[in-house]
Parts: structure tokens; C-alpha cells; sequence
């Protein structure tokens, strides 16, 4: 069955979301520090970010928070291109995607925007447990919580053959993971450096006893990652003005200070 929607449910280029004054921007939905609902309130970096964007285009933002699906590709096609059976209409802008080659080429049906942030693995570890972390070698016989369908699970079940699948505890979340490691269950926590970082803010830990490192990998799964933006592909004056935003939004500091409300530490993409 073909799928027919409005032509108002379509994502717009910019002269049409400047006439609406109306910016639809989808962001995700447990996803913090980026984006979550606390308490029927949608509140994190990509949720301040998508204000700031709106204010800078001088539109109104209508946000959506969007559930993610099981993956990214099928999460663009319903909230940018294709749409759901309903014929709700599509977001004009969703963030918190990830930039890379290969993933842009097989979705010609979208354009990118410019990247905002620089995610990677990182690892949080108690400094009574270990004296410093420089290699995954170092993890030793020590467990470590992490969420079971992140990107650090699958770092570390491939990693040197498997030989850490054994010090894996697996939660369903990270906020669980995160949880376990301050309640003292796992004396390392792994998941994304954002993540890590806000968790660790939030529970008001002291630094001087949780650090959090980066180490080397020579496996197959990407260790670092950028995030940007993504817009239906005949929208890209919009894809263009958004990325004007962001970069004046990183110039002026604004980005930093947005991150550093979450307790992350702004890590700009490769030239910002």
C-alpha cells in the first residue's frame, strides 16, 4: 500500500517554514543528556539546542519528542520523508543524527547539516578500585555496568576476541548502568563520554574519586562518532541556514554553556 500524505505534512524547505513561522523539530525520546520527558517536560541539550536554532531562524519551534525505532534509517524515513499511515505531519529538522559517509550515502532522501557535537566511548572508574585506566587491558578482572544495546557493549564484547564478556553487567539502560556504578555494584562504568559525564554531574559525585578516560581501540566499532542534523534532501536551504545557526551558536559560546547546564563538557566536531 503507496503511502499519501497532505501536502502540509511534508517537511518544508526555509521559505516555507518562514512563511508558517513555525520551525517542527524532532528530537529523541530517552536519550538524556540530549533528550528525554521528565515529567511530561521535554528537557536536554537537543531540546535546548532545537530552541536556540528557532530563535536564531526567528520562527516559533514546534518540538516533537519521537521514539527511536531500530535504527537511525528507519527513524528519517518516519519522522522526514515517509511519514507514519496517520499522515502526521513529518518534522522539518530532526538532531542528534550522526554524520557519517557511509550512513549519509545510504539515505539519499535526506541532507545533512552541519555536526554539533563530537560523541565517543568513554569509561568513569572509581580511583579506590584502580589506579588509573590507559588501555582496556586495564579493566583486568574488574566488572563493569553498562547498558546491554549500547555502542561501548558492542566495543566490548568484539574487543580483543571476546575476552572482556566475562566482566560485562548488562542493564537495560544506561541511567540503570549509571545507577549501578554509583550504588557501588561495578567499580567501571562505560557508555558514551556525554552520558558518563551528566550522570556523574547529576549524582554530584567528587571528581577526585570518579574519573572519566577514553582508551584505544583496534577493533571494528567506531569509538568516536559527530552528531549534526538532518532535513528532507529538497529542504537543504534549510540544512544550510540550521548550520549558520549552530556555528554562530558555537562562536558565541551559547552551545558550550547549553552542554555545561547537563554537565557535559562541549566537544565541537573536527573543524569548529
Amino acid at each position: 500500500m503507496a503511502l499519501r500524505f497532505q501536502p502540509e505534512a511534508a517537511a518544508r524547505p526555509l521559505d516555507q517554514v518562514t512563511a508558517d513561522g513555525t520551525l517542527r523539530v524532532a528530537v529523541y525520546g530517552d536519550n538524556a543528556p540530549f533528550s528525554e520527558e521528565d515529567r511530561g517536560r521535554p528537557r536536554g541539550i537537543d531540546v535546548d539546542l532545537a530552541r536556540a536554532i528557532a530563535e536564531k531562524l526567528n520562527v516559533k519551534l514546534d518540538l516533537r519528542v519521537v521514539d527511536a525505532g531500530e535504527n537511525v534509517d528507519g527513524d528519517l524515513r518516519l519522522n522526514l520523508w515517509r511519514g507514519d499511515l496517520a499522515g502526521t505531519p513529518l518534522a522539518d529538522l530532526m538532531l542528534h543524527v550522526p554524520t557519517d559517509r557511509q550512513f549519509a550515502l545510504r539515505n539519499e532522501q535526506v541532507f545533512f547539516t552541519a555536526p554539533y557535537f563530537e560523541q565517543e566511548i568513554a569509561f568513569a572508574y572509581r580511583k579506590d578500585a584502580l589506579e588509573g585506566f590507559d588501555r582496556l587491558d586495564d579493566i583486568g578482572d574488574r566488572s563493569v555496568a553498562l547498558e546491554g544495546t549500547g555502542a561501548a557493549d558492542l566495543m566490548l564484547l568484539t574487543a580483543q576476541g571476546g575476552r572482556f564478556r566475562p566482566n560485562l553487567k548488562h542493564y537495560k539502560s544506561f541511567d540503570k548502568a549509571a545507577k549501578a556504578y554509583l550504588a557501588g555494584e561495578a567499580p567501571i562504568l562505560a557508555g558514551t563520554r556525554a552520558a558518563i559525564a551528566a550522570a556523574l554531574s547529576a549524582a554530584k559525585v567528587p571528581k577526585d574519586d570518579n574519573s572519566i578516560a577514553t582508551v584505544p581501540s583496534t577493533g571494528l566499532v567506531k569509538t568516536r562518532w559527530e552528531i549534526g542534523g538532518a532535513v528532507r534532501t529538497d529542504s537543504r536551504d534549510l540544512a544550510y541556514a540550521v548550520g549558520d545557526a549552530i556555528t554562530a551558536l558555537s562562536a558565541d559560546g551559547r552551545l558550550r554553556a547549553i552542554c555545561e547546564t547537563y554537565g557535559v563538557p562541549y566537544t565541537p566536531p573536527k573543524g569548529y
